[in-house]
Formats: C-alpha cells, sequence, structure tokens
C-alpha cells in the first residue's frame, strides 16, 4: 500500500478502514525496498513495532479511546533516546552501549500519543554536519538524487519520509539540522523557539538546540507539534502550552498587513545565484498570497560562525566517556580537530563568545522592531555530495565550511521560530527551500503561512528515489 501522510493515517486508523499493522508492515516493506540505496536506518525493531501495531488494534477493537496519533509509524533520529533501541550518536563512542531504558521528552510524547517506532534513523556524528555520513553509520543518500546528501543531521529522517518509507521522524536542530534536511529533501520543516518543546538530552548551557519532527504536510507538521508542546518539570527551559492548538491555527490566524523583509544573504552568507532567484521569486509569491507588507529592512549581519561553534561547544562535554581523550581516533577525522579546540577554552574565552553572541541578538531585535517576518534561502547552495565535506566554493565563489548552513543557524543563536518551505527545484531537478523565521514564540505565524504556501504552491509529497 501507498503510505498515507500523518493526518489521514489516523483516520484510517479509527475508522477500521486500515489496521495499525498494515501501516507498520507498509513501512517495513517500504523500508526493505528503499533503505540499500538511502541507508536512511541505522537500527530496525519490526518484531517490535508489529506488536505494538497489534496493541493498537485491539484497543480500537475493544472501543477504547485512542491517542491522537495512534497506529502512525515513526523513525526516531539516532541522537535521541527510544526505550529499548541502542542509541549510537553516529560514532563509534556509543556503539555498544545497551538500549536506552527511557525515551527522550519528545519521543515519548509521540509514544504517548499512540505513534509507533519502527526504528533509529541515520546522523553524522554528534550531529555536527550539514550532511549524513559517519564512520559508524555510512553515507545516506537523498531520494532526490542519490548521489547527493538529503542534508543533516536529520538526514535520515529527511530521506526516509521524503522517499515515502514512513509518515514521519523526529529530528532535532540546533544549528538547521531540521530545515536543512527539509529544504534539501522538499519538505517543510519547522524550529520551534528554544523551549517550547521541552527535552533533557540536549542543549542547556548554548541553549541553540530543539527538537521536534520532520513530515510531508503542513496539517501533519501542525498535528505533530500540538501533541509535543508544553511544559515538562524535568525541563527547567521548558514554556507554557500556548493556550490554542495549531491545528486550528494553521487555517484561522489572521496574518494578513504582517510586515515582511526578504533577505538573500543576511548582508554577508555566499548564496548560489540559482538558490537567490528560485527563493526570491518565491518569497515574493508568498507575500503577495499571504497578503503580507513588503518591508524595506536593510538585513546586514556579520559573520557569527566563530560565536555559534564556540557557544554550541558548551555542551559536547556533557555526556562523553571518561577516557574520551584517549579515544578519539575513533572519531571522523573531521571532528576530531574541533575536540581538542573545544578542550582548549576557557570560561574567559567564553564568556567573549556570549558577549558576541549578545551584541547578535541586540541587532535581530532591533530588525524585528521593523519587521515581522524574514524570508531567506534555507540552504545556501543546492544539496551538495552525500559523502560530504562542506562545500568550500558555493556559486564559484569561495568560502568557508559553514557558508552553506549560515542562513539557517541565525535562528538557533537568537532563539527564533523558523520554518523552511519548499520552494522549487534547480534546473537539475534538486528541492530548494524558502525559509520563514517570525518573532519569538510565534510558531503559529511560521505554521500559518506555511499553509497558505502550501494552499498557493503544492509540493510533491514523496520524492522518486534515483
Amino acid at each position: 500500500m501507498e503510505l498515507p501522510d500523518v493526518v489521514t493515517a489516523v483516520r484510517l486508523v479509527r475508522t477500521g478502514e486500515s489496521s495499525a499493522r498494515e501501516l507498520v508492515q507498509a513501512c517495513l516493506d517500504r523500508l526493505a525496498e528503499a533503505n540499500a540505496d538511502l541507508n536512511a536506518f541505522a537500527h530496525i525493531d519490526a518484531d517490535g513495532a508489529l506488536l505494538t501495531a497489534d496493541r493498537v488494534d485491539a484497543a480500537r477493537r475493544a472501543g477504547e479511546t485512542l491517542g491522537p496519533l495512534a497506529g502512525v509509524p515513526f523513525g526516531v533520529k539516532d541522537l535521541e533516546d527510544c526505550a529499548g533501541m541502542p542509541t549510537t550518536r553516529g560514532s563509534r563512542w556509543y556503539s555498544s552501549r545497551p538500549p536506552a531504558v527511557r525515551d527522550d521528552l519528545h519521543v515519548g510524547r509521540f509514544r504517548s500519543a499512540g505513534a509507533i517506532p519502527i526504528g533509529k534513523t541515520t546522523t553524522p556524528e554528534f550531529g555536527a554536519w550539514g550532511y549524513t555520513a559517519s564512520p559508524l553509520l555510512g553515507v545516506t543518500r537523498n531520494p532526490w538524487r542519490l548521489d547527493r546528501t538529503p542534508g543533516g543531521s536529520s538526514g535520515g529522517t529527511a530521506a526516509a519520509v521524503a522517499a515515502g518509507v514512513i509518515p514521519f521522524g523526529t529530528a532535532s536542530d540546533g544549528g538547521g539540522s531540521i530545515r536543512g534536511p527539509g529544504s534539501s529533501c522538499g519538505l517543510p520543516g519547522l524550529k520551534p523557539t528554544y523551549g517550547r518543546v521541552p527535552t533533557f538530552g540536549v542543549t542547556r548551557h548554548a541553549q541553540n538546540a530543539v527538537n521536534f519532527a520532520l513530515a510531508t504536510t503542513v496539517a501533519d507538521t501542525a498535528l505533530l507539534f500540538d501533541v509535543v508542546v508544553g511544559p515538562d518539570r524535568r525541563d527547567r527551559t521548558s514554556i507554557p502550552h500556548p493556550g490554542f492548538r495549531y491545528t486550528e491555527a494553521i487555517e484561522q490566524l489572521d496574518v494578513g498587513g504582517l510586515r515582511a523583509t526578504w533577505s538573500s544573504d543576511l548582508g554577508f552568507v555566499v548564496v548560489d545565484p540559482e538558490v537567490e532567484a528560485i527563493t526570491s521569486r518565491a518569497a515574493e509569491s508568498l507575500i503577495d498570497a499571504a497578503r503580507l507588507v513588503r518591508s524595506s529592512v536593510d538585513v546586514r549581519l556579520d559573520d557569527f560562525i566563530r560565536v555559534y561553534v564556540l557557544m554550541e561547544g558548551a555542551d559536547q562535554f556533557v555526556d562523553v566517556p571518561d577516557d574520551w581523550e584517549q579515544r578519539l581516533d575513533e572519531l571522523d577525522p573531521r571532528v576530531v580537530d574541533g575536540w581538542r579546540r573545544a578542550r582548549a577554552i576557557t570560561l574567559a574565552t567564553f564568556a567573549r563568545v556570549e558577549r558576541d553572541r549578545r551584541r547578535i541578538e541586540l541587532r535581530v531585535a532591533e530588525l524585528f522592531e521593523h519587521t515581522d517576518v524574514l524570508l531567506t534561502p534555507t540552504n545556501a547552495c543546492p544539496p551538495f555530495a552525500a559523502e560530504g565535506p562542506m562545500p568550500t566554493m558555493i556559486g564559484g565563489r569561495p568560502c568557508h565550511g559553514g557558508h552553506a548552513a549560515l542562513l539557517t543557524m541565525l535562528a538557533n543563536v537568537v532563539n527564533l521560530p523558523s520554518i523552511t518551505l519548499p520552494a522549487g527545484f534547480t534546473a537539475d531537478g534538486l528541492p530548494i527551500g524558502l525559509m520563514v523565521t517570525a518573532q519569538r514564540h510565534r510558531e503559529d505565524v511560521c505554521l500559518r503561512l506555511a499553509r497558505i504556501w502550501e494552499q498557493h504552491a503544492p509540493w510533491p509529497r514523496h520524492a522518486p528515489t534515483r
């Protein structure tokens, strides 16, 4: 059977038109067909998923109340814990650890809502790159073109969702790891405000990384968001529930008259000319479709890659093996230098990083005094080689390796909600994303604009794997 989207899958299970077992088996069958090409899953728990599906079906037959995601299969990113499954983080350091004994908070909320995990999706080592490849898990490929990356670090989830292997999968975003893969695979992808989705196992000092999911439609994204938002007493940074449902906001929120600013490069990012052309046209169309007001704010920031890298480094030593310094040879050679540099950072250096971050926060706060929505490309270039590395040449212009992801990083540095939307395709058929960044805590604006765009310019739900 062709895999339905999340909203449809929920309806099929509730009405009995399809069983949860049939949906899980369809995912497993599709996974068997596609994973040899994609390498999107690092671990599969077929028996556990089918057993859980049978329990959902038995509950439906008994007339029990079903959760809002009852019977929907999903994948869990291998940076995140799912009870009973291993968490390798794409690294040999963790490859021999026993299965997790508890779920990460958002994973647990999806499971409590009735969703059924079928396995763990691939990620680069520690989620460090904007592509998905590691010595432990191998190279993950883009279903639109197998020689290209699906992005990172949620590349396994993005590839599996875009290829129709799973209706949705969990994802995290510390510098663009939901939005970058969403853009690369032709999916919508929401990065929430930090604290909107409670966490415990991810960044707590830098407060840049958030957990959520990737799906194929805006309605699916809103439904999943409704399931996971709201505080948890175990997360001191979690924020109150917004007091409304995002599934209603995507249809009802009035966004007409909001001010929108377009920037192709934030004033400094090297962007591929074809990407700029595709996304600028999409931005103009979205402004017209949503009845936004064009703002002429001049967006000029300085390169913040050093601030981002050092800021993020604050959390990487929280859960490492005690003998990690003697085990650097087990890591991807491309990440080793970063570990060595981070080891030498002093508190005084980190304080200067925080000072520089505050300057960026103030500059962006001033920008949002004059606009409500910032529109940019999501990625600075089309999907590049699946094996990596990050490109140091974009559109014929030299740049450092962070440029491919700098546009997405801004929302993580200053804690803003941001969503990528499929904007079109390059001449050789690669997906390109338009990014919508809103005022802090206004995920409803992001999702409502995404819904308007989805109605105005519908996108293919599944990629033709090739």
